[in-house]
């Protein structure tokens, strides 16, 4: 079980919180042991950022890239790891041209996009062609469905999303949109992935799971943190479990709300939201000062 430690609660500067697990202790003692050979890789909305009605509205924690600043000279990478496209989550973040953030990168659409701080540039692939389809098809579904009062289209680039959070009743538009979308989906060779009141459609094969052990083994990483708060992060969290039976320790920390619990469940470590993950990636600079 997860740890459901706040660790906004002390306020010193350098308090990690305990994690609940032994893999989590082993984890956490394995990046101080080696800071160098760390990678500490987030997720975006809901982890560094609040989550908000309008996703474009979304701005990193006053705190995130201050204390990413201080964090990331002392370890191997920072990652960013998120569904949007990378040069959104870059400008949302407020990444670009930071001092310190050489060795952070943000690995867009699932790892699809990558952009590295160190270079500014970024690298994309050619677009799924079922993106296209179901980007024509989407309007006329939502006008159709009943469910779709409300609902508005987030275009992604390399994915489409469909937000419920702004509908009458968020949860039921949610739950009635899920399968035609899930048909849309597969007519066209994408799938679907739910969220906080969010159903992303993208191709199969993209995931923050596969990002990041491609990240993990790429650098040769030592150990490696991940922080998440949606149901998206799954992945991530079986790709370090499966990463810890290879010998790279791992810490799981759970961004918690309300919204999503099945991360507490799997998480060695619970915070506060995007102000407990600010707190304790400044803690961990601190304590690598």
């Amino acid at each position: 079980m997860g740890s459901h430690q706040d660790s906004t609660r002390d306020h010193s500067p350098d308090h990690l919180p305990a994690p609940a697990t032994g893999a989590g202790r082993e984890g956490l003692d394995a990046l101080l042991a080696d800071p160098g050979r760390a990678v500490v890789a987030l997720d975006f909305d809901g982890t560094l950022a609040p989550i908000v009605a309008d996703p474009d509205r979304a701005r990193a924690h006053p705190e995130a890239v201050p204390a990413l600043a201080a964090l990331a000279p002392k370890v191997a990478a920072i990652a960013v790891i998120t569904g949007r496209p990378a040069e959104v989550a870059v400008h949302h973040g407020g990444f670009a041209d930071v001092p310190g953030l050489d060795h952070l990168v943000v690995l867009g659409h699932y790892g699809a996009e990558r952009w590295d701080a160190a270079t500014g540039t970024l690298t994309t692939p050619d677009p799924h062609p079922g993106v296209a389809a179901v980007r024509a098809e989407l309007p006329g579904l939502l006008e159709r469905s009943g469910a779709g009062e409300g609902a508005w289209i987030e275009e992604k680039g390399h994915a489409v999303a469909v937000h419920t959070r702004r509908a009458p009743d968020p949860q039921a538009a949610f739950d009635a949109l899920r399968a035609p979308l899930t048909d849309l989906a597969s007519r066209n060779g994408l799938i679907v992935e739910p969220g906080r009141m969010v159903l992303e459609l993208r191709p199969p094969g993209m995931d923050k799971g596969a990002a990041l052990r491609e990240y993990v083994r790429e650098l040769d990483a030592a150990s490696v943190l991940y922080a998440g708060d949606d149901l998206g992060d799954i992945p991530a969290f079986t790709a370090v479990d499966t990463l810890r039976t290879e010998g790279i320790p791992g810490l799981l920390v759970c961004s918690g709300s309300d919204e999503v619990t099945e991360l507490r469940k799997r998480a060695d470590v619970e915070v506060a939201g995007p102000a407990g993950v600010v707190a304790l990636l400044a803690a961990l600079a601190h304590r690598l000062a």
